[in-house]
């Protein structure tokens, strides 16, 4: 089998979040799942892609984390993509199905890497604000802002946290411990927090996602498209626009992630990516 490591939602090296992508070999058949969570754990990304091809441009990608498989990757699926064109599977300008456990997905390949996202959701499920606030900054931070916090879903559920400003966004230290009991209680992701800004971004954000091993990610791309939905229910954006988030700052690693808001509803995220090594797995 054959590994690359890529940095997705950037085109420069060491910026944006890095994914493991493992490319199948030709009988397509997939190792176990605890081999593929025990590959995922040696590369140490927060996520690796495991791919299968089932046509000219039809792939069943399978998303594992240190801890365990995941559903749907925005960032690995951004990174998956952009390899397969480099490597020169997939055309420039294809449109390719992918399989994955939150259903059949459209991906478009080019300059950039575009997604098509589960269908968004609102999760109807009780968040203890208070006792969110308290487990994401303790008792440094009183002046939150009136928004609603949700629990949205384009493929994985995330709690989506307004703040205030994007200095208090930088000021976030989670308990991780106690953010893993919430997210297992509430059965999701983990914490997309948001800051409006005027300076060219829809808004700056940061994810926390400790329950799958990932104290903080540096470009999300399920959330992102999560945040997108929320932003529309509010009426901050309406359809069609296009957004640009903002992630990774507070990590070094900024990155910069694109959705787009149809007509209908329906999101898609992406962005480019940068392959920075590959190699071949032993096993």
């Amino acid at each position: 089998m054959k590994y690359f490591v890529v940095d997705a939602f950037t085109s420069e090296p060491f910026g944006g979040n890095p994914a493991g992508v493992v490319l199948l070999g030709r009988d397509g058949v997939f190792p176990t799942d605890e081999l593929m969570r025990l590959v995922a754990a040696e590369l140490r990304y927060s996520e690796t892609a495991f791919v299968r091809q089932d046509g000219p441009t039809e792939f069943t990608v399978r998303y594992f984390t240190p801890a365990a498989e995941v559903d749907l990757c925005g960032h690995a699926t951004i990174a998956t993509f952009g390899t397969l064109h480099r490597e020169g599977i997939v055309p420039e300008g294809a449109v390719c199905i992918n399989h994955t456990l939150a259903g059949d997905l459209e991906v478009a390949v080019g300059d950039q890497v575009m997604m098509q996202m589960a269908r968004p959701q609102a999760i109807d499920k009780h968040v203890d604000v208070m006792r969110l606030h308290t487990i994401m900054a303790g008792n440094a931070m009183t002046n939150w802002p009136e928004m609603p916090v949700e629990i949205i879903s384009t493929g994985l559920p995330d709690i989506i946290m307004p703040m205030g400003s994007v200095e208090d966004l930088n000021h976030l230290r989670p308990d991780m411990a106690a953010l893993s009991d919430l997210s297992r209680e509430l059965a999701v992701t983990g914490v997309h927090a948001f800051a409006i800004a005027d300076d060219g971004y829809t808004a700056h954000v940061r994810n926390f996602g400790p329950l799958y091993g990932i104290p903080e990610e540096s470009a999300t791309g399920t959330a992102n498209g999560a945040l997108t939905h929320y932003l529309h229910r509010r009426g901050i954006i309406s359809a069609p626009t296009q957004c640009r988030f903002l992630q990774g700052e507070a990590m070094g690693r900024p990155s910069v992630v694109a959705t787009a808001l149809d007509n209908d509803g329906s999101i898609r995220v992406g962005g480019q990516s940068r392959i920075i090594a590959q190699g071949d797995l032993l096993i």
